[in-house]
C-alpha cells in the first residue's frame, strides 16, 4: 500500500474516554476513541491508519455502549479495514463537522448514515451506496389520526437533527416551525415533551425509537424520500477510496454485508443495497 498514505494533518481534537456526541455549546468535537479495528500494514511494513471520524447519535449506524464506539457503520468500516489491511483510530463529533472535518483533512473518512448528495460532493468524494434510506414522520400515538402526511404539519412544530436532509424537508411543509437539535435525542424528547408535534428524520432511525417506545409514538405516511448513505472520503485521498469501495465489494460478495446488515435491521431489507451504486447515480440532486 505505498501508492497511499493518509494525510499528515493530524487531530487538533482533544483525547478523551467515551464522551457522546452532544447538543447546545458543546464543540463540534467531543471525544476521540482510539483503537485499531485490524493490524493494518503497508506494503513497506509501516502501519497504516485511517482516522475514521463519526457521529455517535445516530442509532443503529453509530452509537456508543460501555465507552465503545458501535454500531452498523463502524463495524462495517471495521469489516473493510480488515478486507483491505489497514487500521482505524476512530474519533466521534457531531454531525455537522464531519464533512468539514473530512474535507480539510483531520479525518480521512466520516460515517454518520451520511446521504450522498451533489452538494456534498463538491467538499468530499463518496464510496458507492451501502444502505437504502428515506425519510419518515414520527408522531405521538394520539396524534396518528390527525397527522398523516407533510400537508398536516402546515402550521406546526417539527424537531429534527441539524445539518440533515430532513431539515431541508421539513422547510417545504407551509408555516411549520422548525426545531434543530445536534442530537436526535433531543429531537424525540421535544416530541415526547408536547414542544413539537412530529419529528421528520431518517426511517431507520425513527424506526429504532419506534420499536423502543410503541406505546408512546409511532410512523404514519410512509417514506418521504428515498436516499443512499455512503462514506465520506477525503478528496486527495483517492487510493483509499479504491480499497473501501473494493473492500465494500468483497464484504457482499462474502456474505459479511448480509450478516452485518441482519444484525443491526433484522428482517427489515428495505435498505439493503446489493450491487455497486457509483455515488453520482445515487446523489441527490441537491
Amino acid at each position: 500500500m505505498k501508492s497511499w498514505k493518509p494525510m499528515a494533518a493530524a487531530f487538533s481534537l482533544v483525547l478523551a474516554l467515551a464522551v457522546t456526541a452532544g447538543c447546545g455549546g458543546k464543540p463540534a468535537a467531543d471525544a476521540v476513541s482510539s483503537g485499531s479495528a485490524s493490524q493494518g500494514a503497508g506494503t513497506d511494513g509501516q502501519a497504516v491508519t485511517v482516522k475514521l471520524a463519526a457521529d455517535t447519535t445516530f442509532p443503529p449506524f453509530e452509537m456508543q455502549k460501555n465507552g465503545e464506539v458501535t454500531g452498523f457503520d463502524i463495524d462495517l468500516m471495521k469489516a473493510i479495514a480488515q478486507k483491505e489491511n489497514f487500521a482505524l483510530k476512530i474519533s466521534t463529533m457531531n454531525f455537522t463537522g464531519l464533512i468539514p472535518a473530512v474535507q480539510t483533512g483531520q479525518a480521512d473518512v466520516g460515517v454518520a448514515g451520511i446521504t450522498i448528495k451533489k452538494s456534498r460532493m463538491k467538499a468530499v468524494n463518496f464510496s458507492n451506496a451501502y444502505y437504502k434510506s428515506g425519510l419518515s414522520i414520527l408522531v405521538k400515538k394520539s396524534d396518528a389520526g390527525s397527522i398523516r402526511g407533510l400537508a398536516d404539519l402546515k402550521g406546526k412544530t417539527i424537531a429534527t437533527k441539524k445539518g440533515t436532509s430532513s431539515v431541508d424537508k421539513a422547510k417545504e411543509v407551509e408555516g411549520a416551525k422548525i426545531r434543530q437539535f445536534d442530537n436526535i435525542d433531543d429531537a424525540y424528547n421535544e416530541l415526547l415533551n408536547g414542544g413539537a408535534q412530529a419529528v421528520i428524520f431518517d426511517n431507520p432511525v425513527n424506526s429504532n425509537f419506534a420499536s423502543t417506545h410503541a406505546d408512546q409514538v409511532t410512523i404514519t405516511g410512509g417514506l418521504l424520500s428515498g436516499e443512499y448513505y455512503g462514506i465520506a472520503v477525503n478528496k486527495d485521498q483517492t487510493e483509499l477510496l479504491k480499497k473501501i469501495n473494493e473492500g465494500l465489494a468483497q464484504l457482499r460478495k462474502d456474505g459479511t454485508y448480509d450478516k452485518l446488515y441482519k444484525q443491526y435491521f433484522g428482517d427489515d431489507t428495505i435498505g439493503k443495497v446489493l450491487d455497486d451504486i457509483a455515488p453520482d447515480k445515487a446523489a441527490l440532486d441537491e
